[in-house]
């Protein structure tokens, strides 16, 4: 696990160093495409700034996990599946399944989601 920014694989597509499939640009947040989607809609929100996980993010009280609630909503629109549903994930810590220490909300839609999830 690794939670610095020189070596985080998110701050390096922010920065545009790690290439992406980006699907919205806002002031403080960038979604992108996973490049292993498990939904037809499968798209990353990740904020501009570093926190490790979505805990230190709504930890720091900037209204960041707000923020990427908020265009999760944008893109969901712009996706075409905000009336039929689409779910927010956020993984926190590795026995969750998060591999990227880097907060990130994955938005999913465009097939039924079944409850629990995993």
């Amino acid at each position: 696990m690794t939670d610095s920014r020189s070596d985080c694989l998110f701050c390096k597509i922010v920065t545009g160093e790690v290439p992406a499939e980006v699907v919205r640009e806002g002031e403080r947040t960038l979604a992108f495409r996973d490049i292993n989607p498990q939904a037809p809609t499968h798209v990353l929100i990740v904020p501009r700034e570093h926190y490790p996980d979505v805990a230190s993010a709504g930890a720091a009280g900037v209204g960041v996990v707000d923020e990427i609630a908020r265009e999760a909503r944008e893109v969901a629109r712009a996706e075409g599946i905000a009336e039929s549903g689409y779910r927010l994930v956020f993984n926190t810590g590795p026995g969750a399944g998060q591999t990227v220490f880097h907060v990130h909300g994955h938005l999913l839609g465009g097939r039924g989601l079944q409850w629990p999830p995993g």
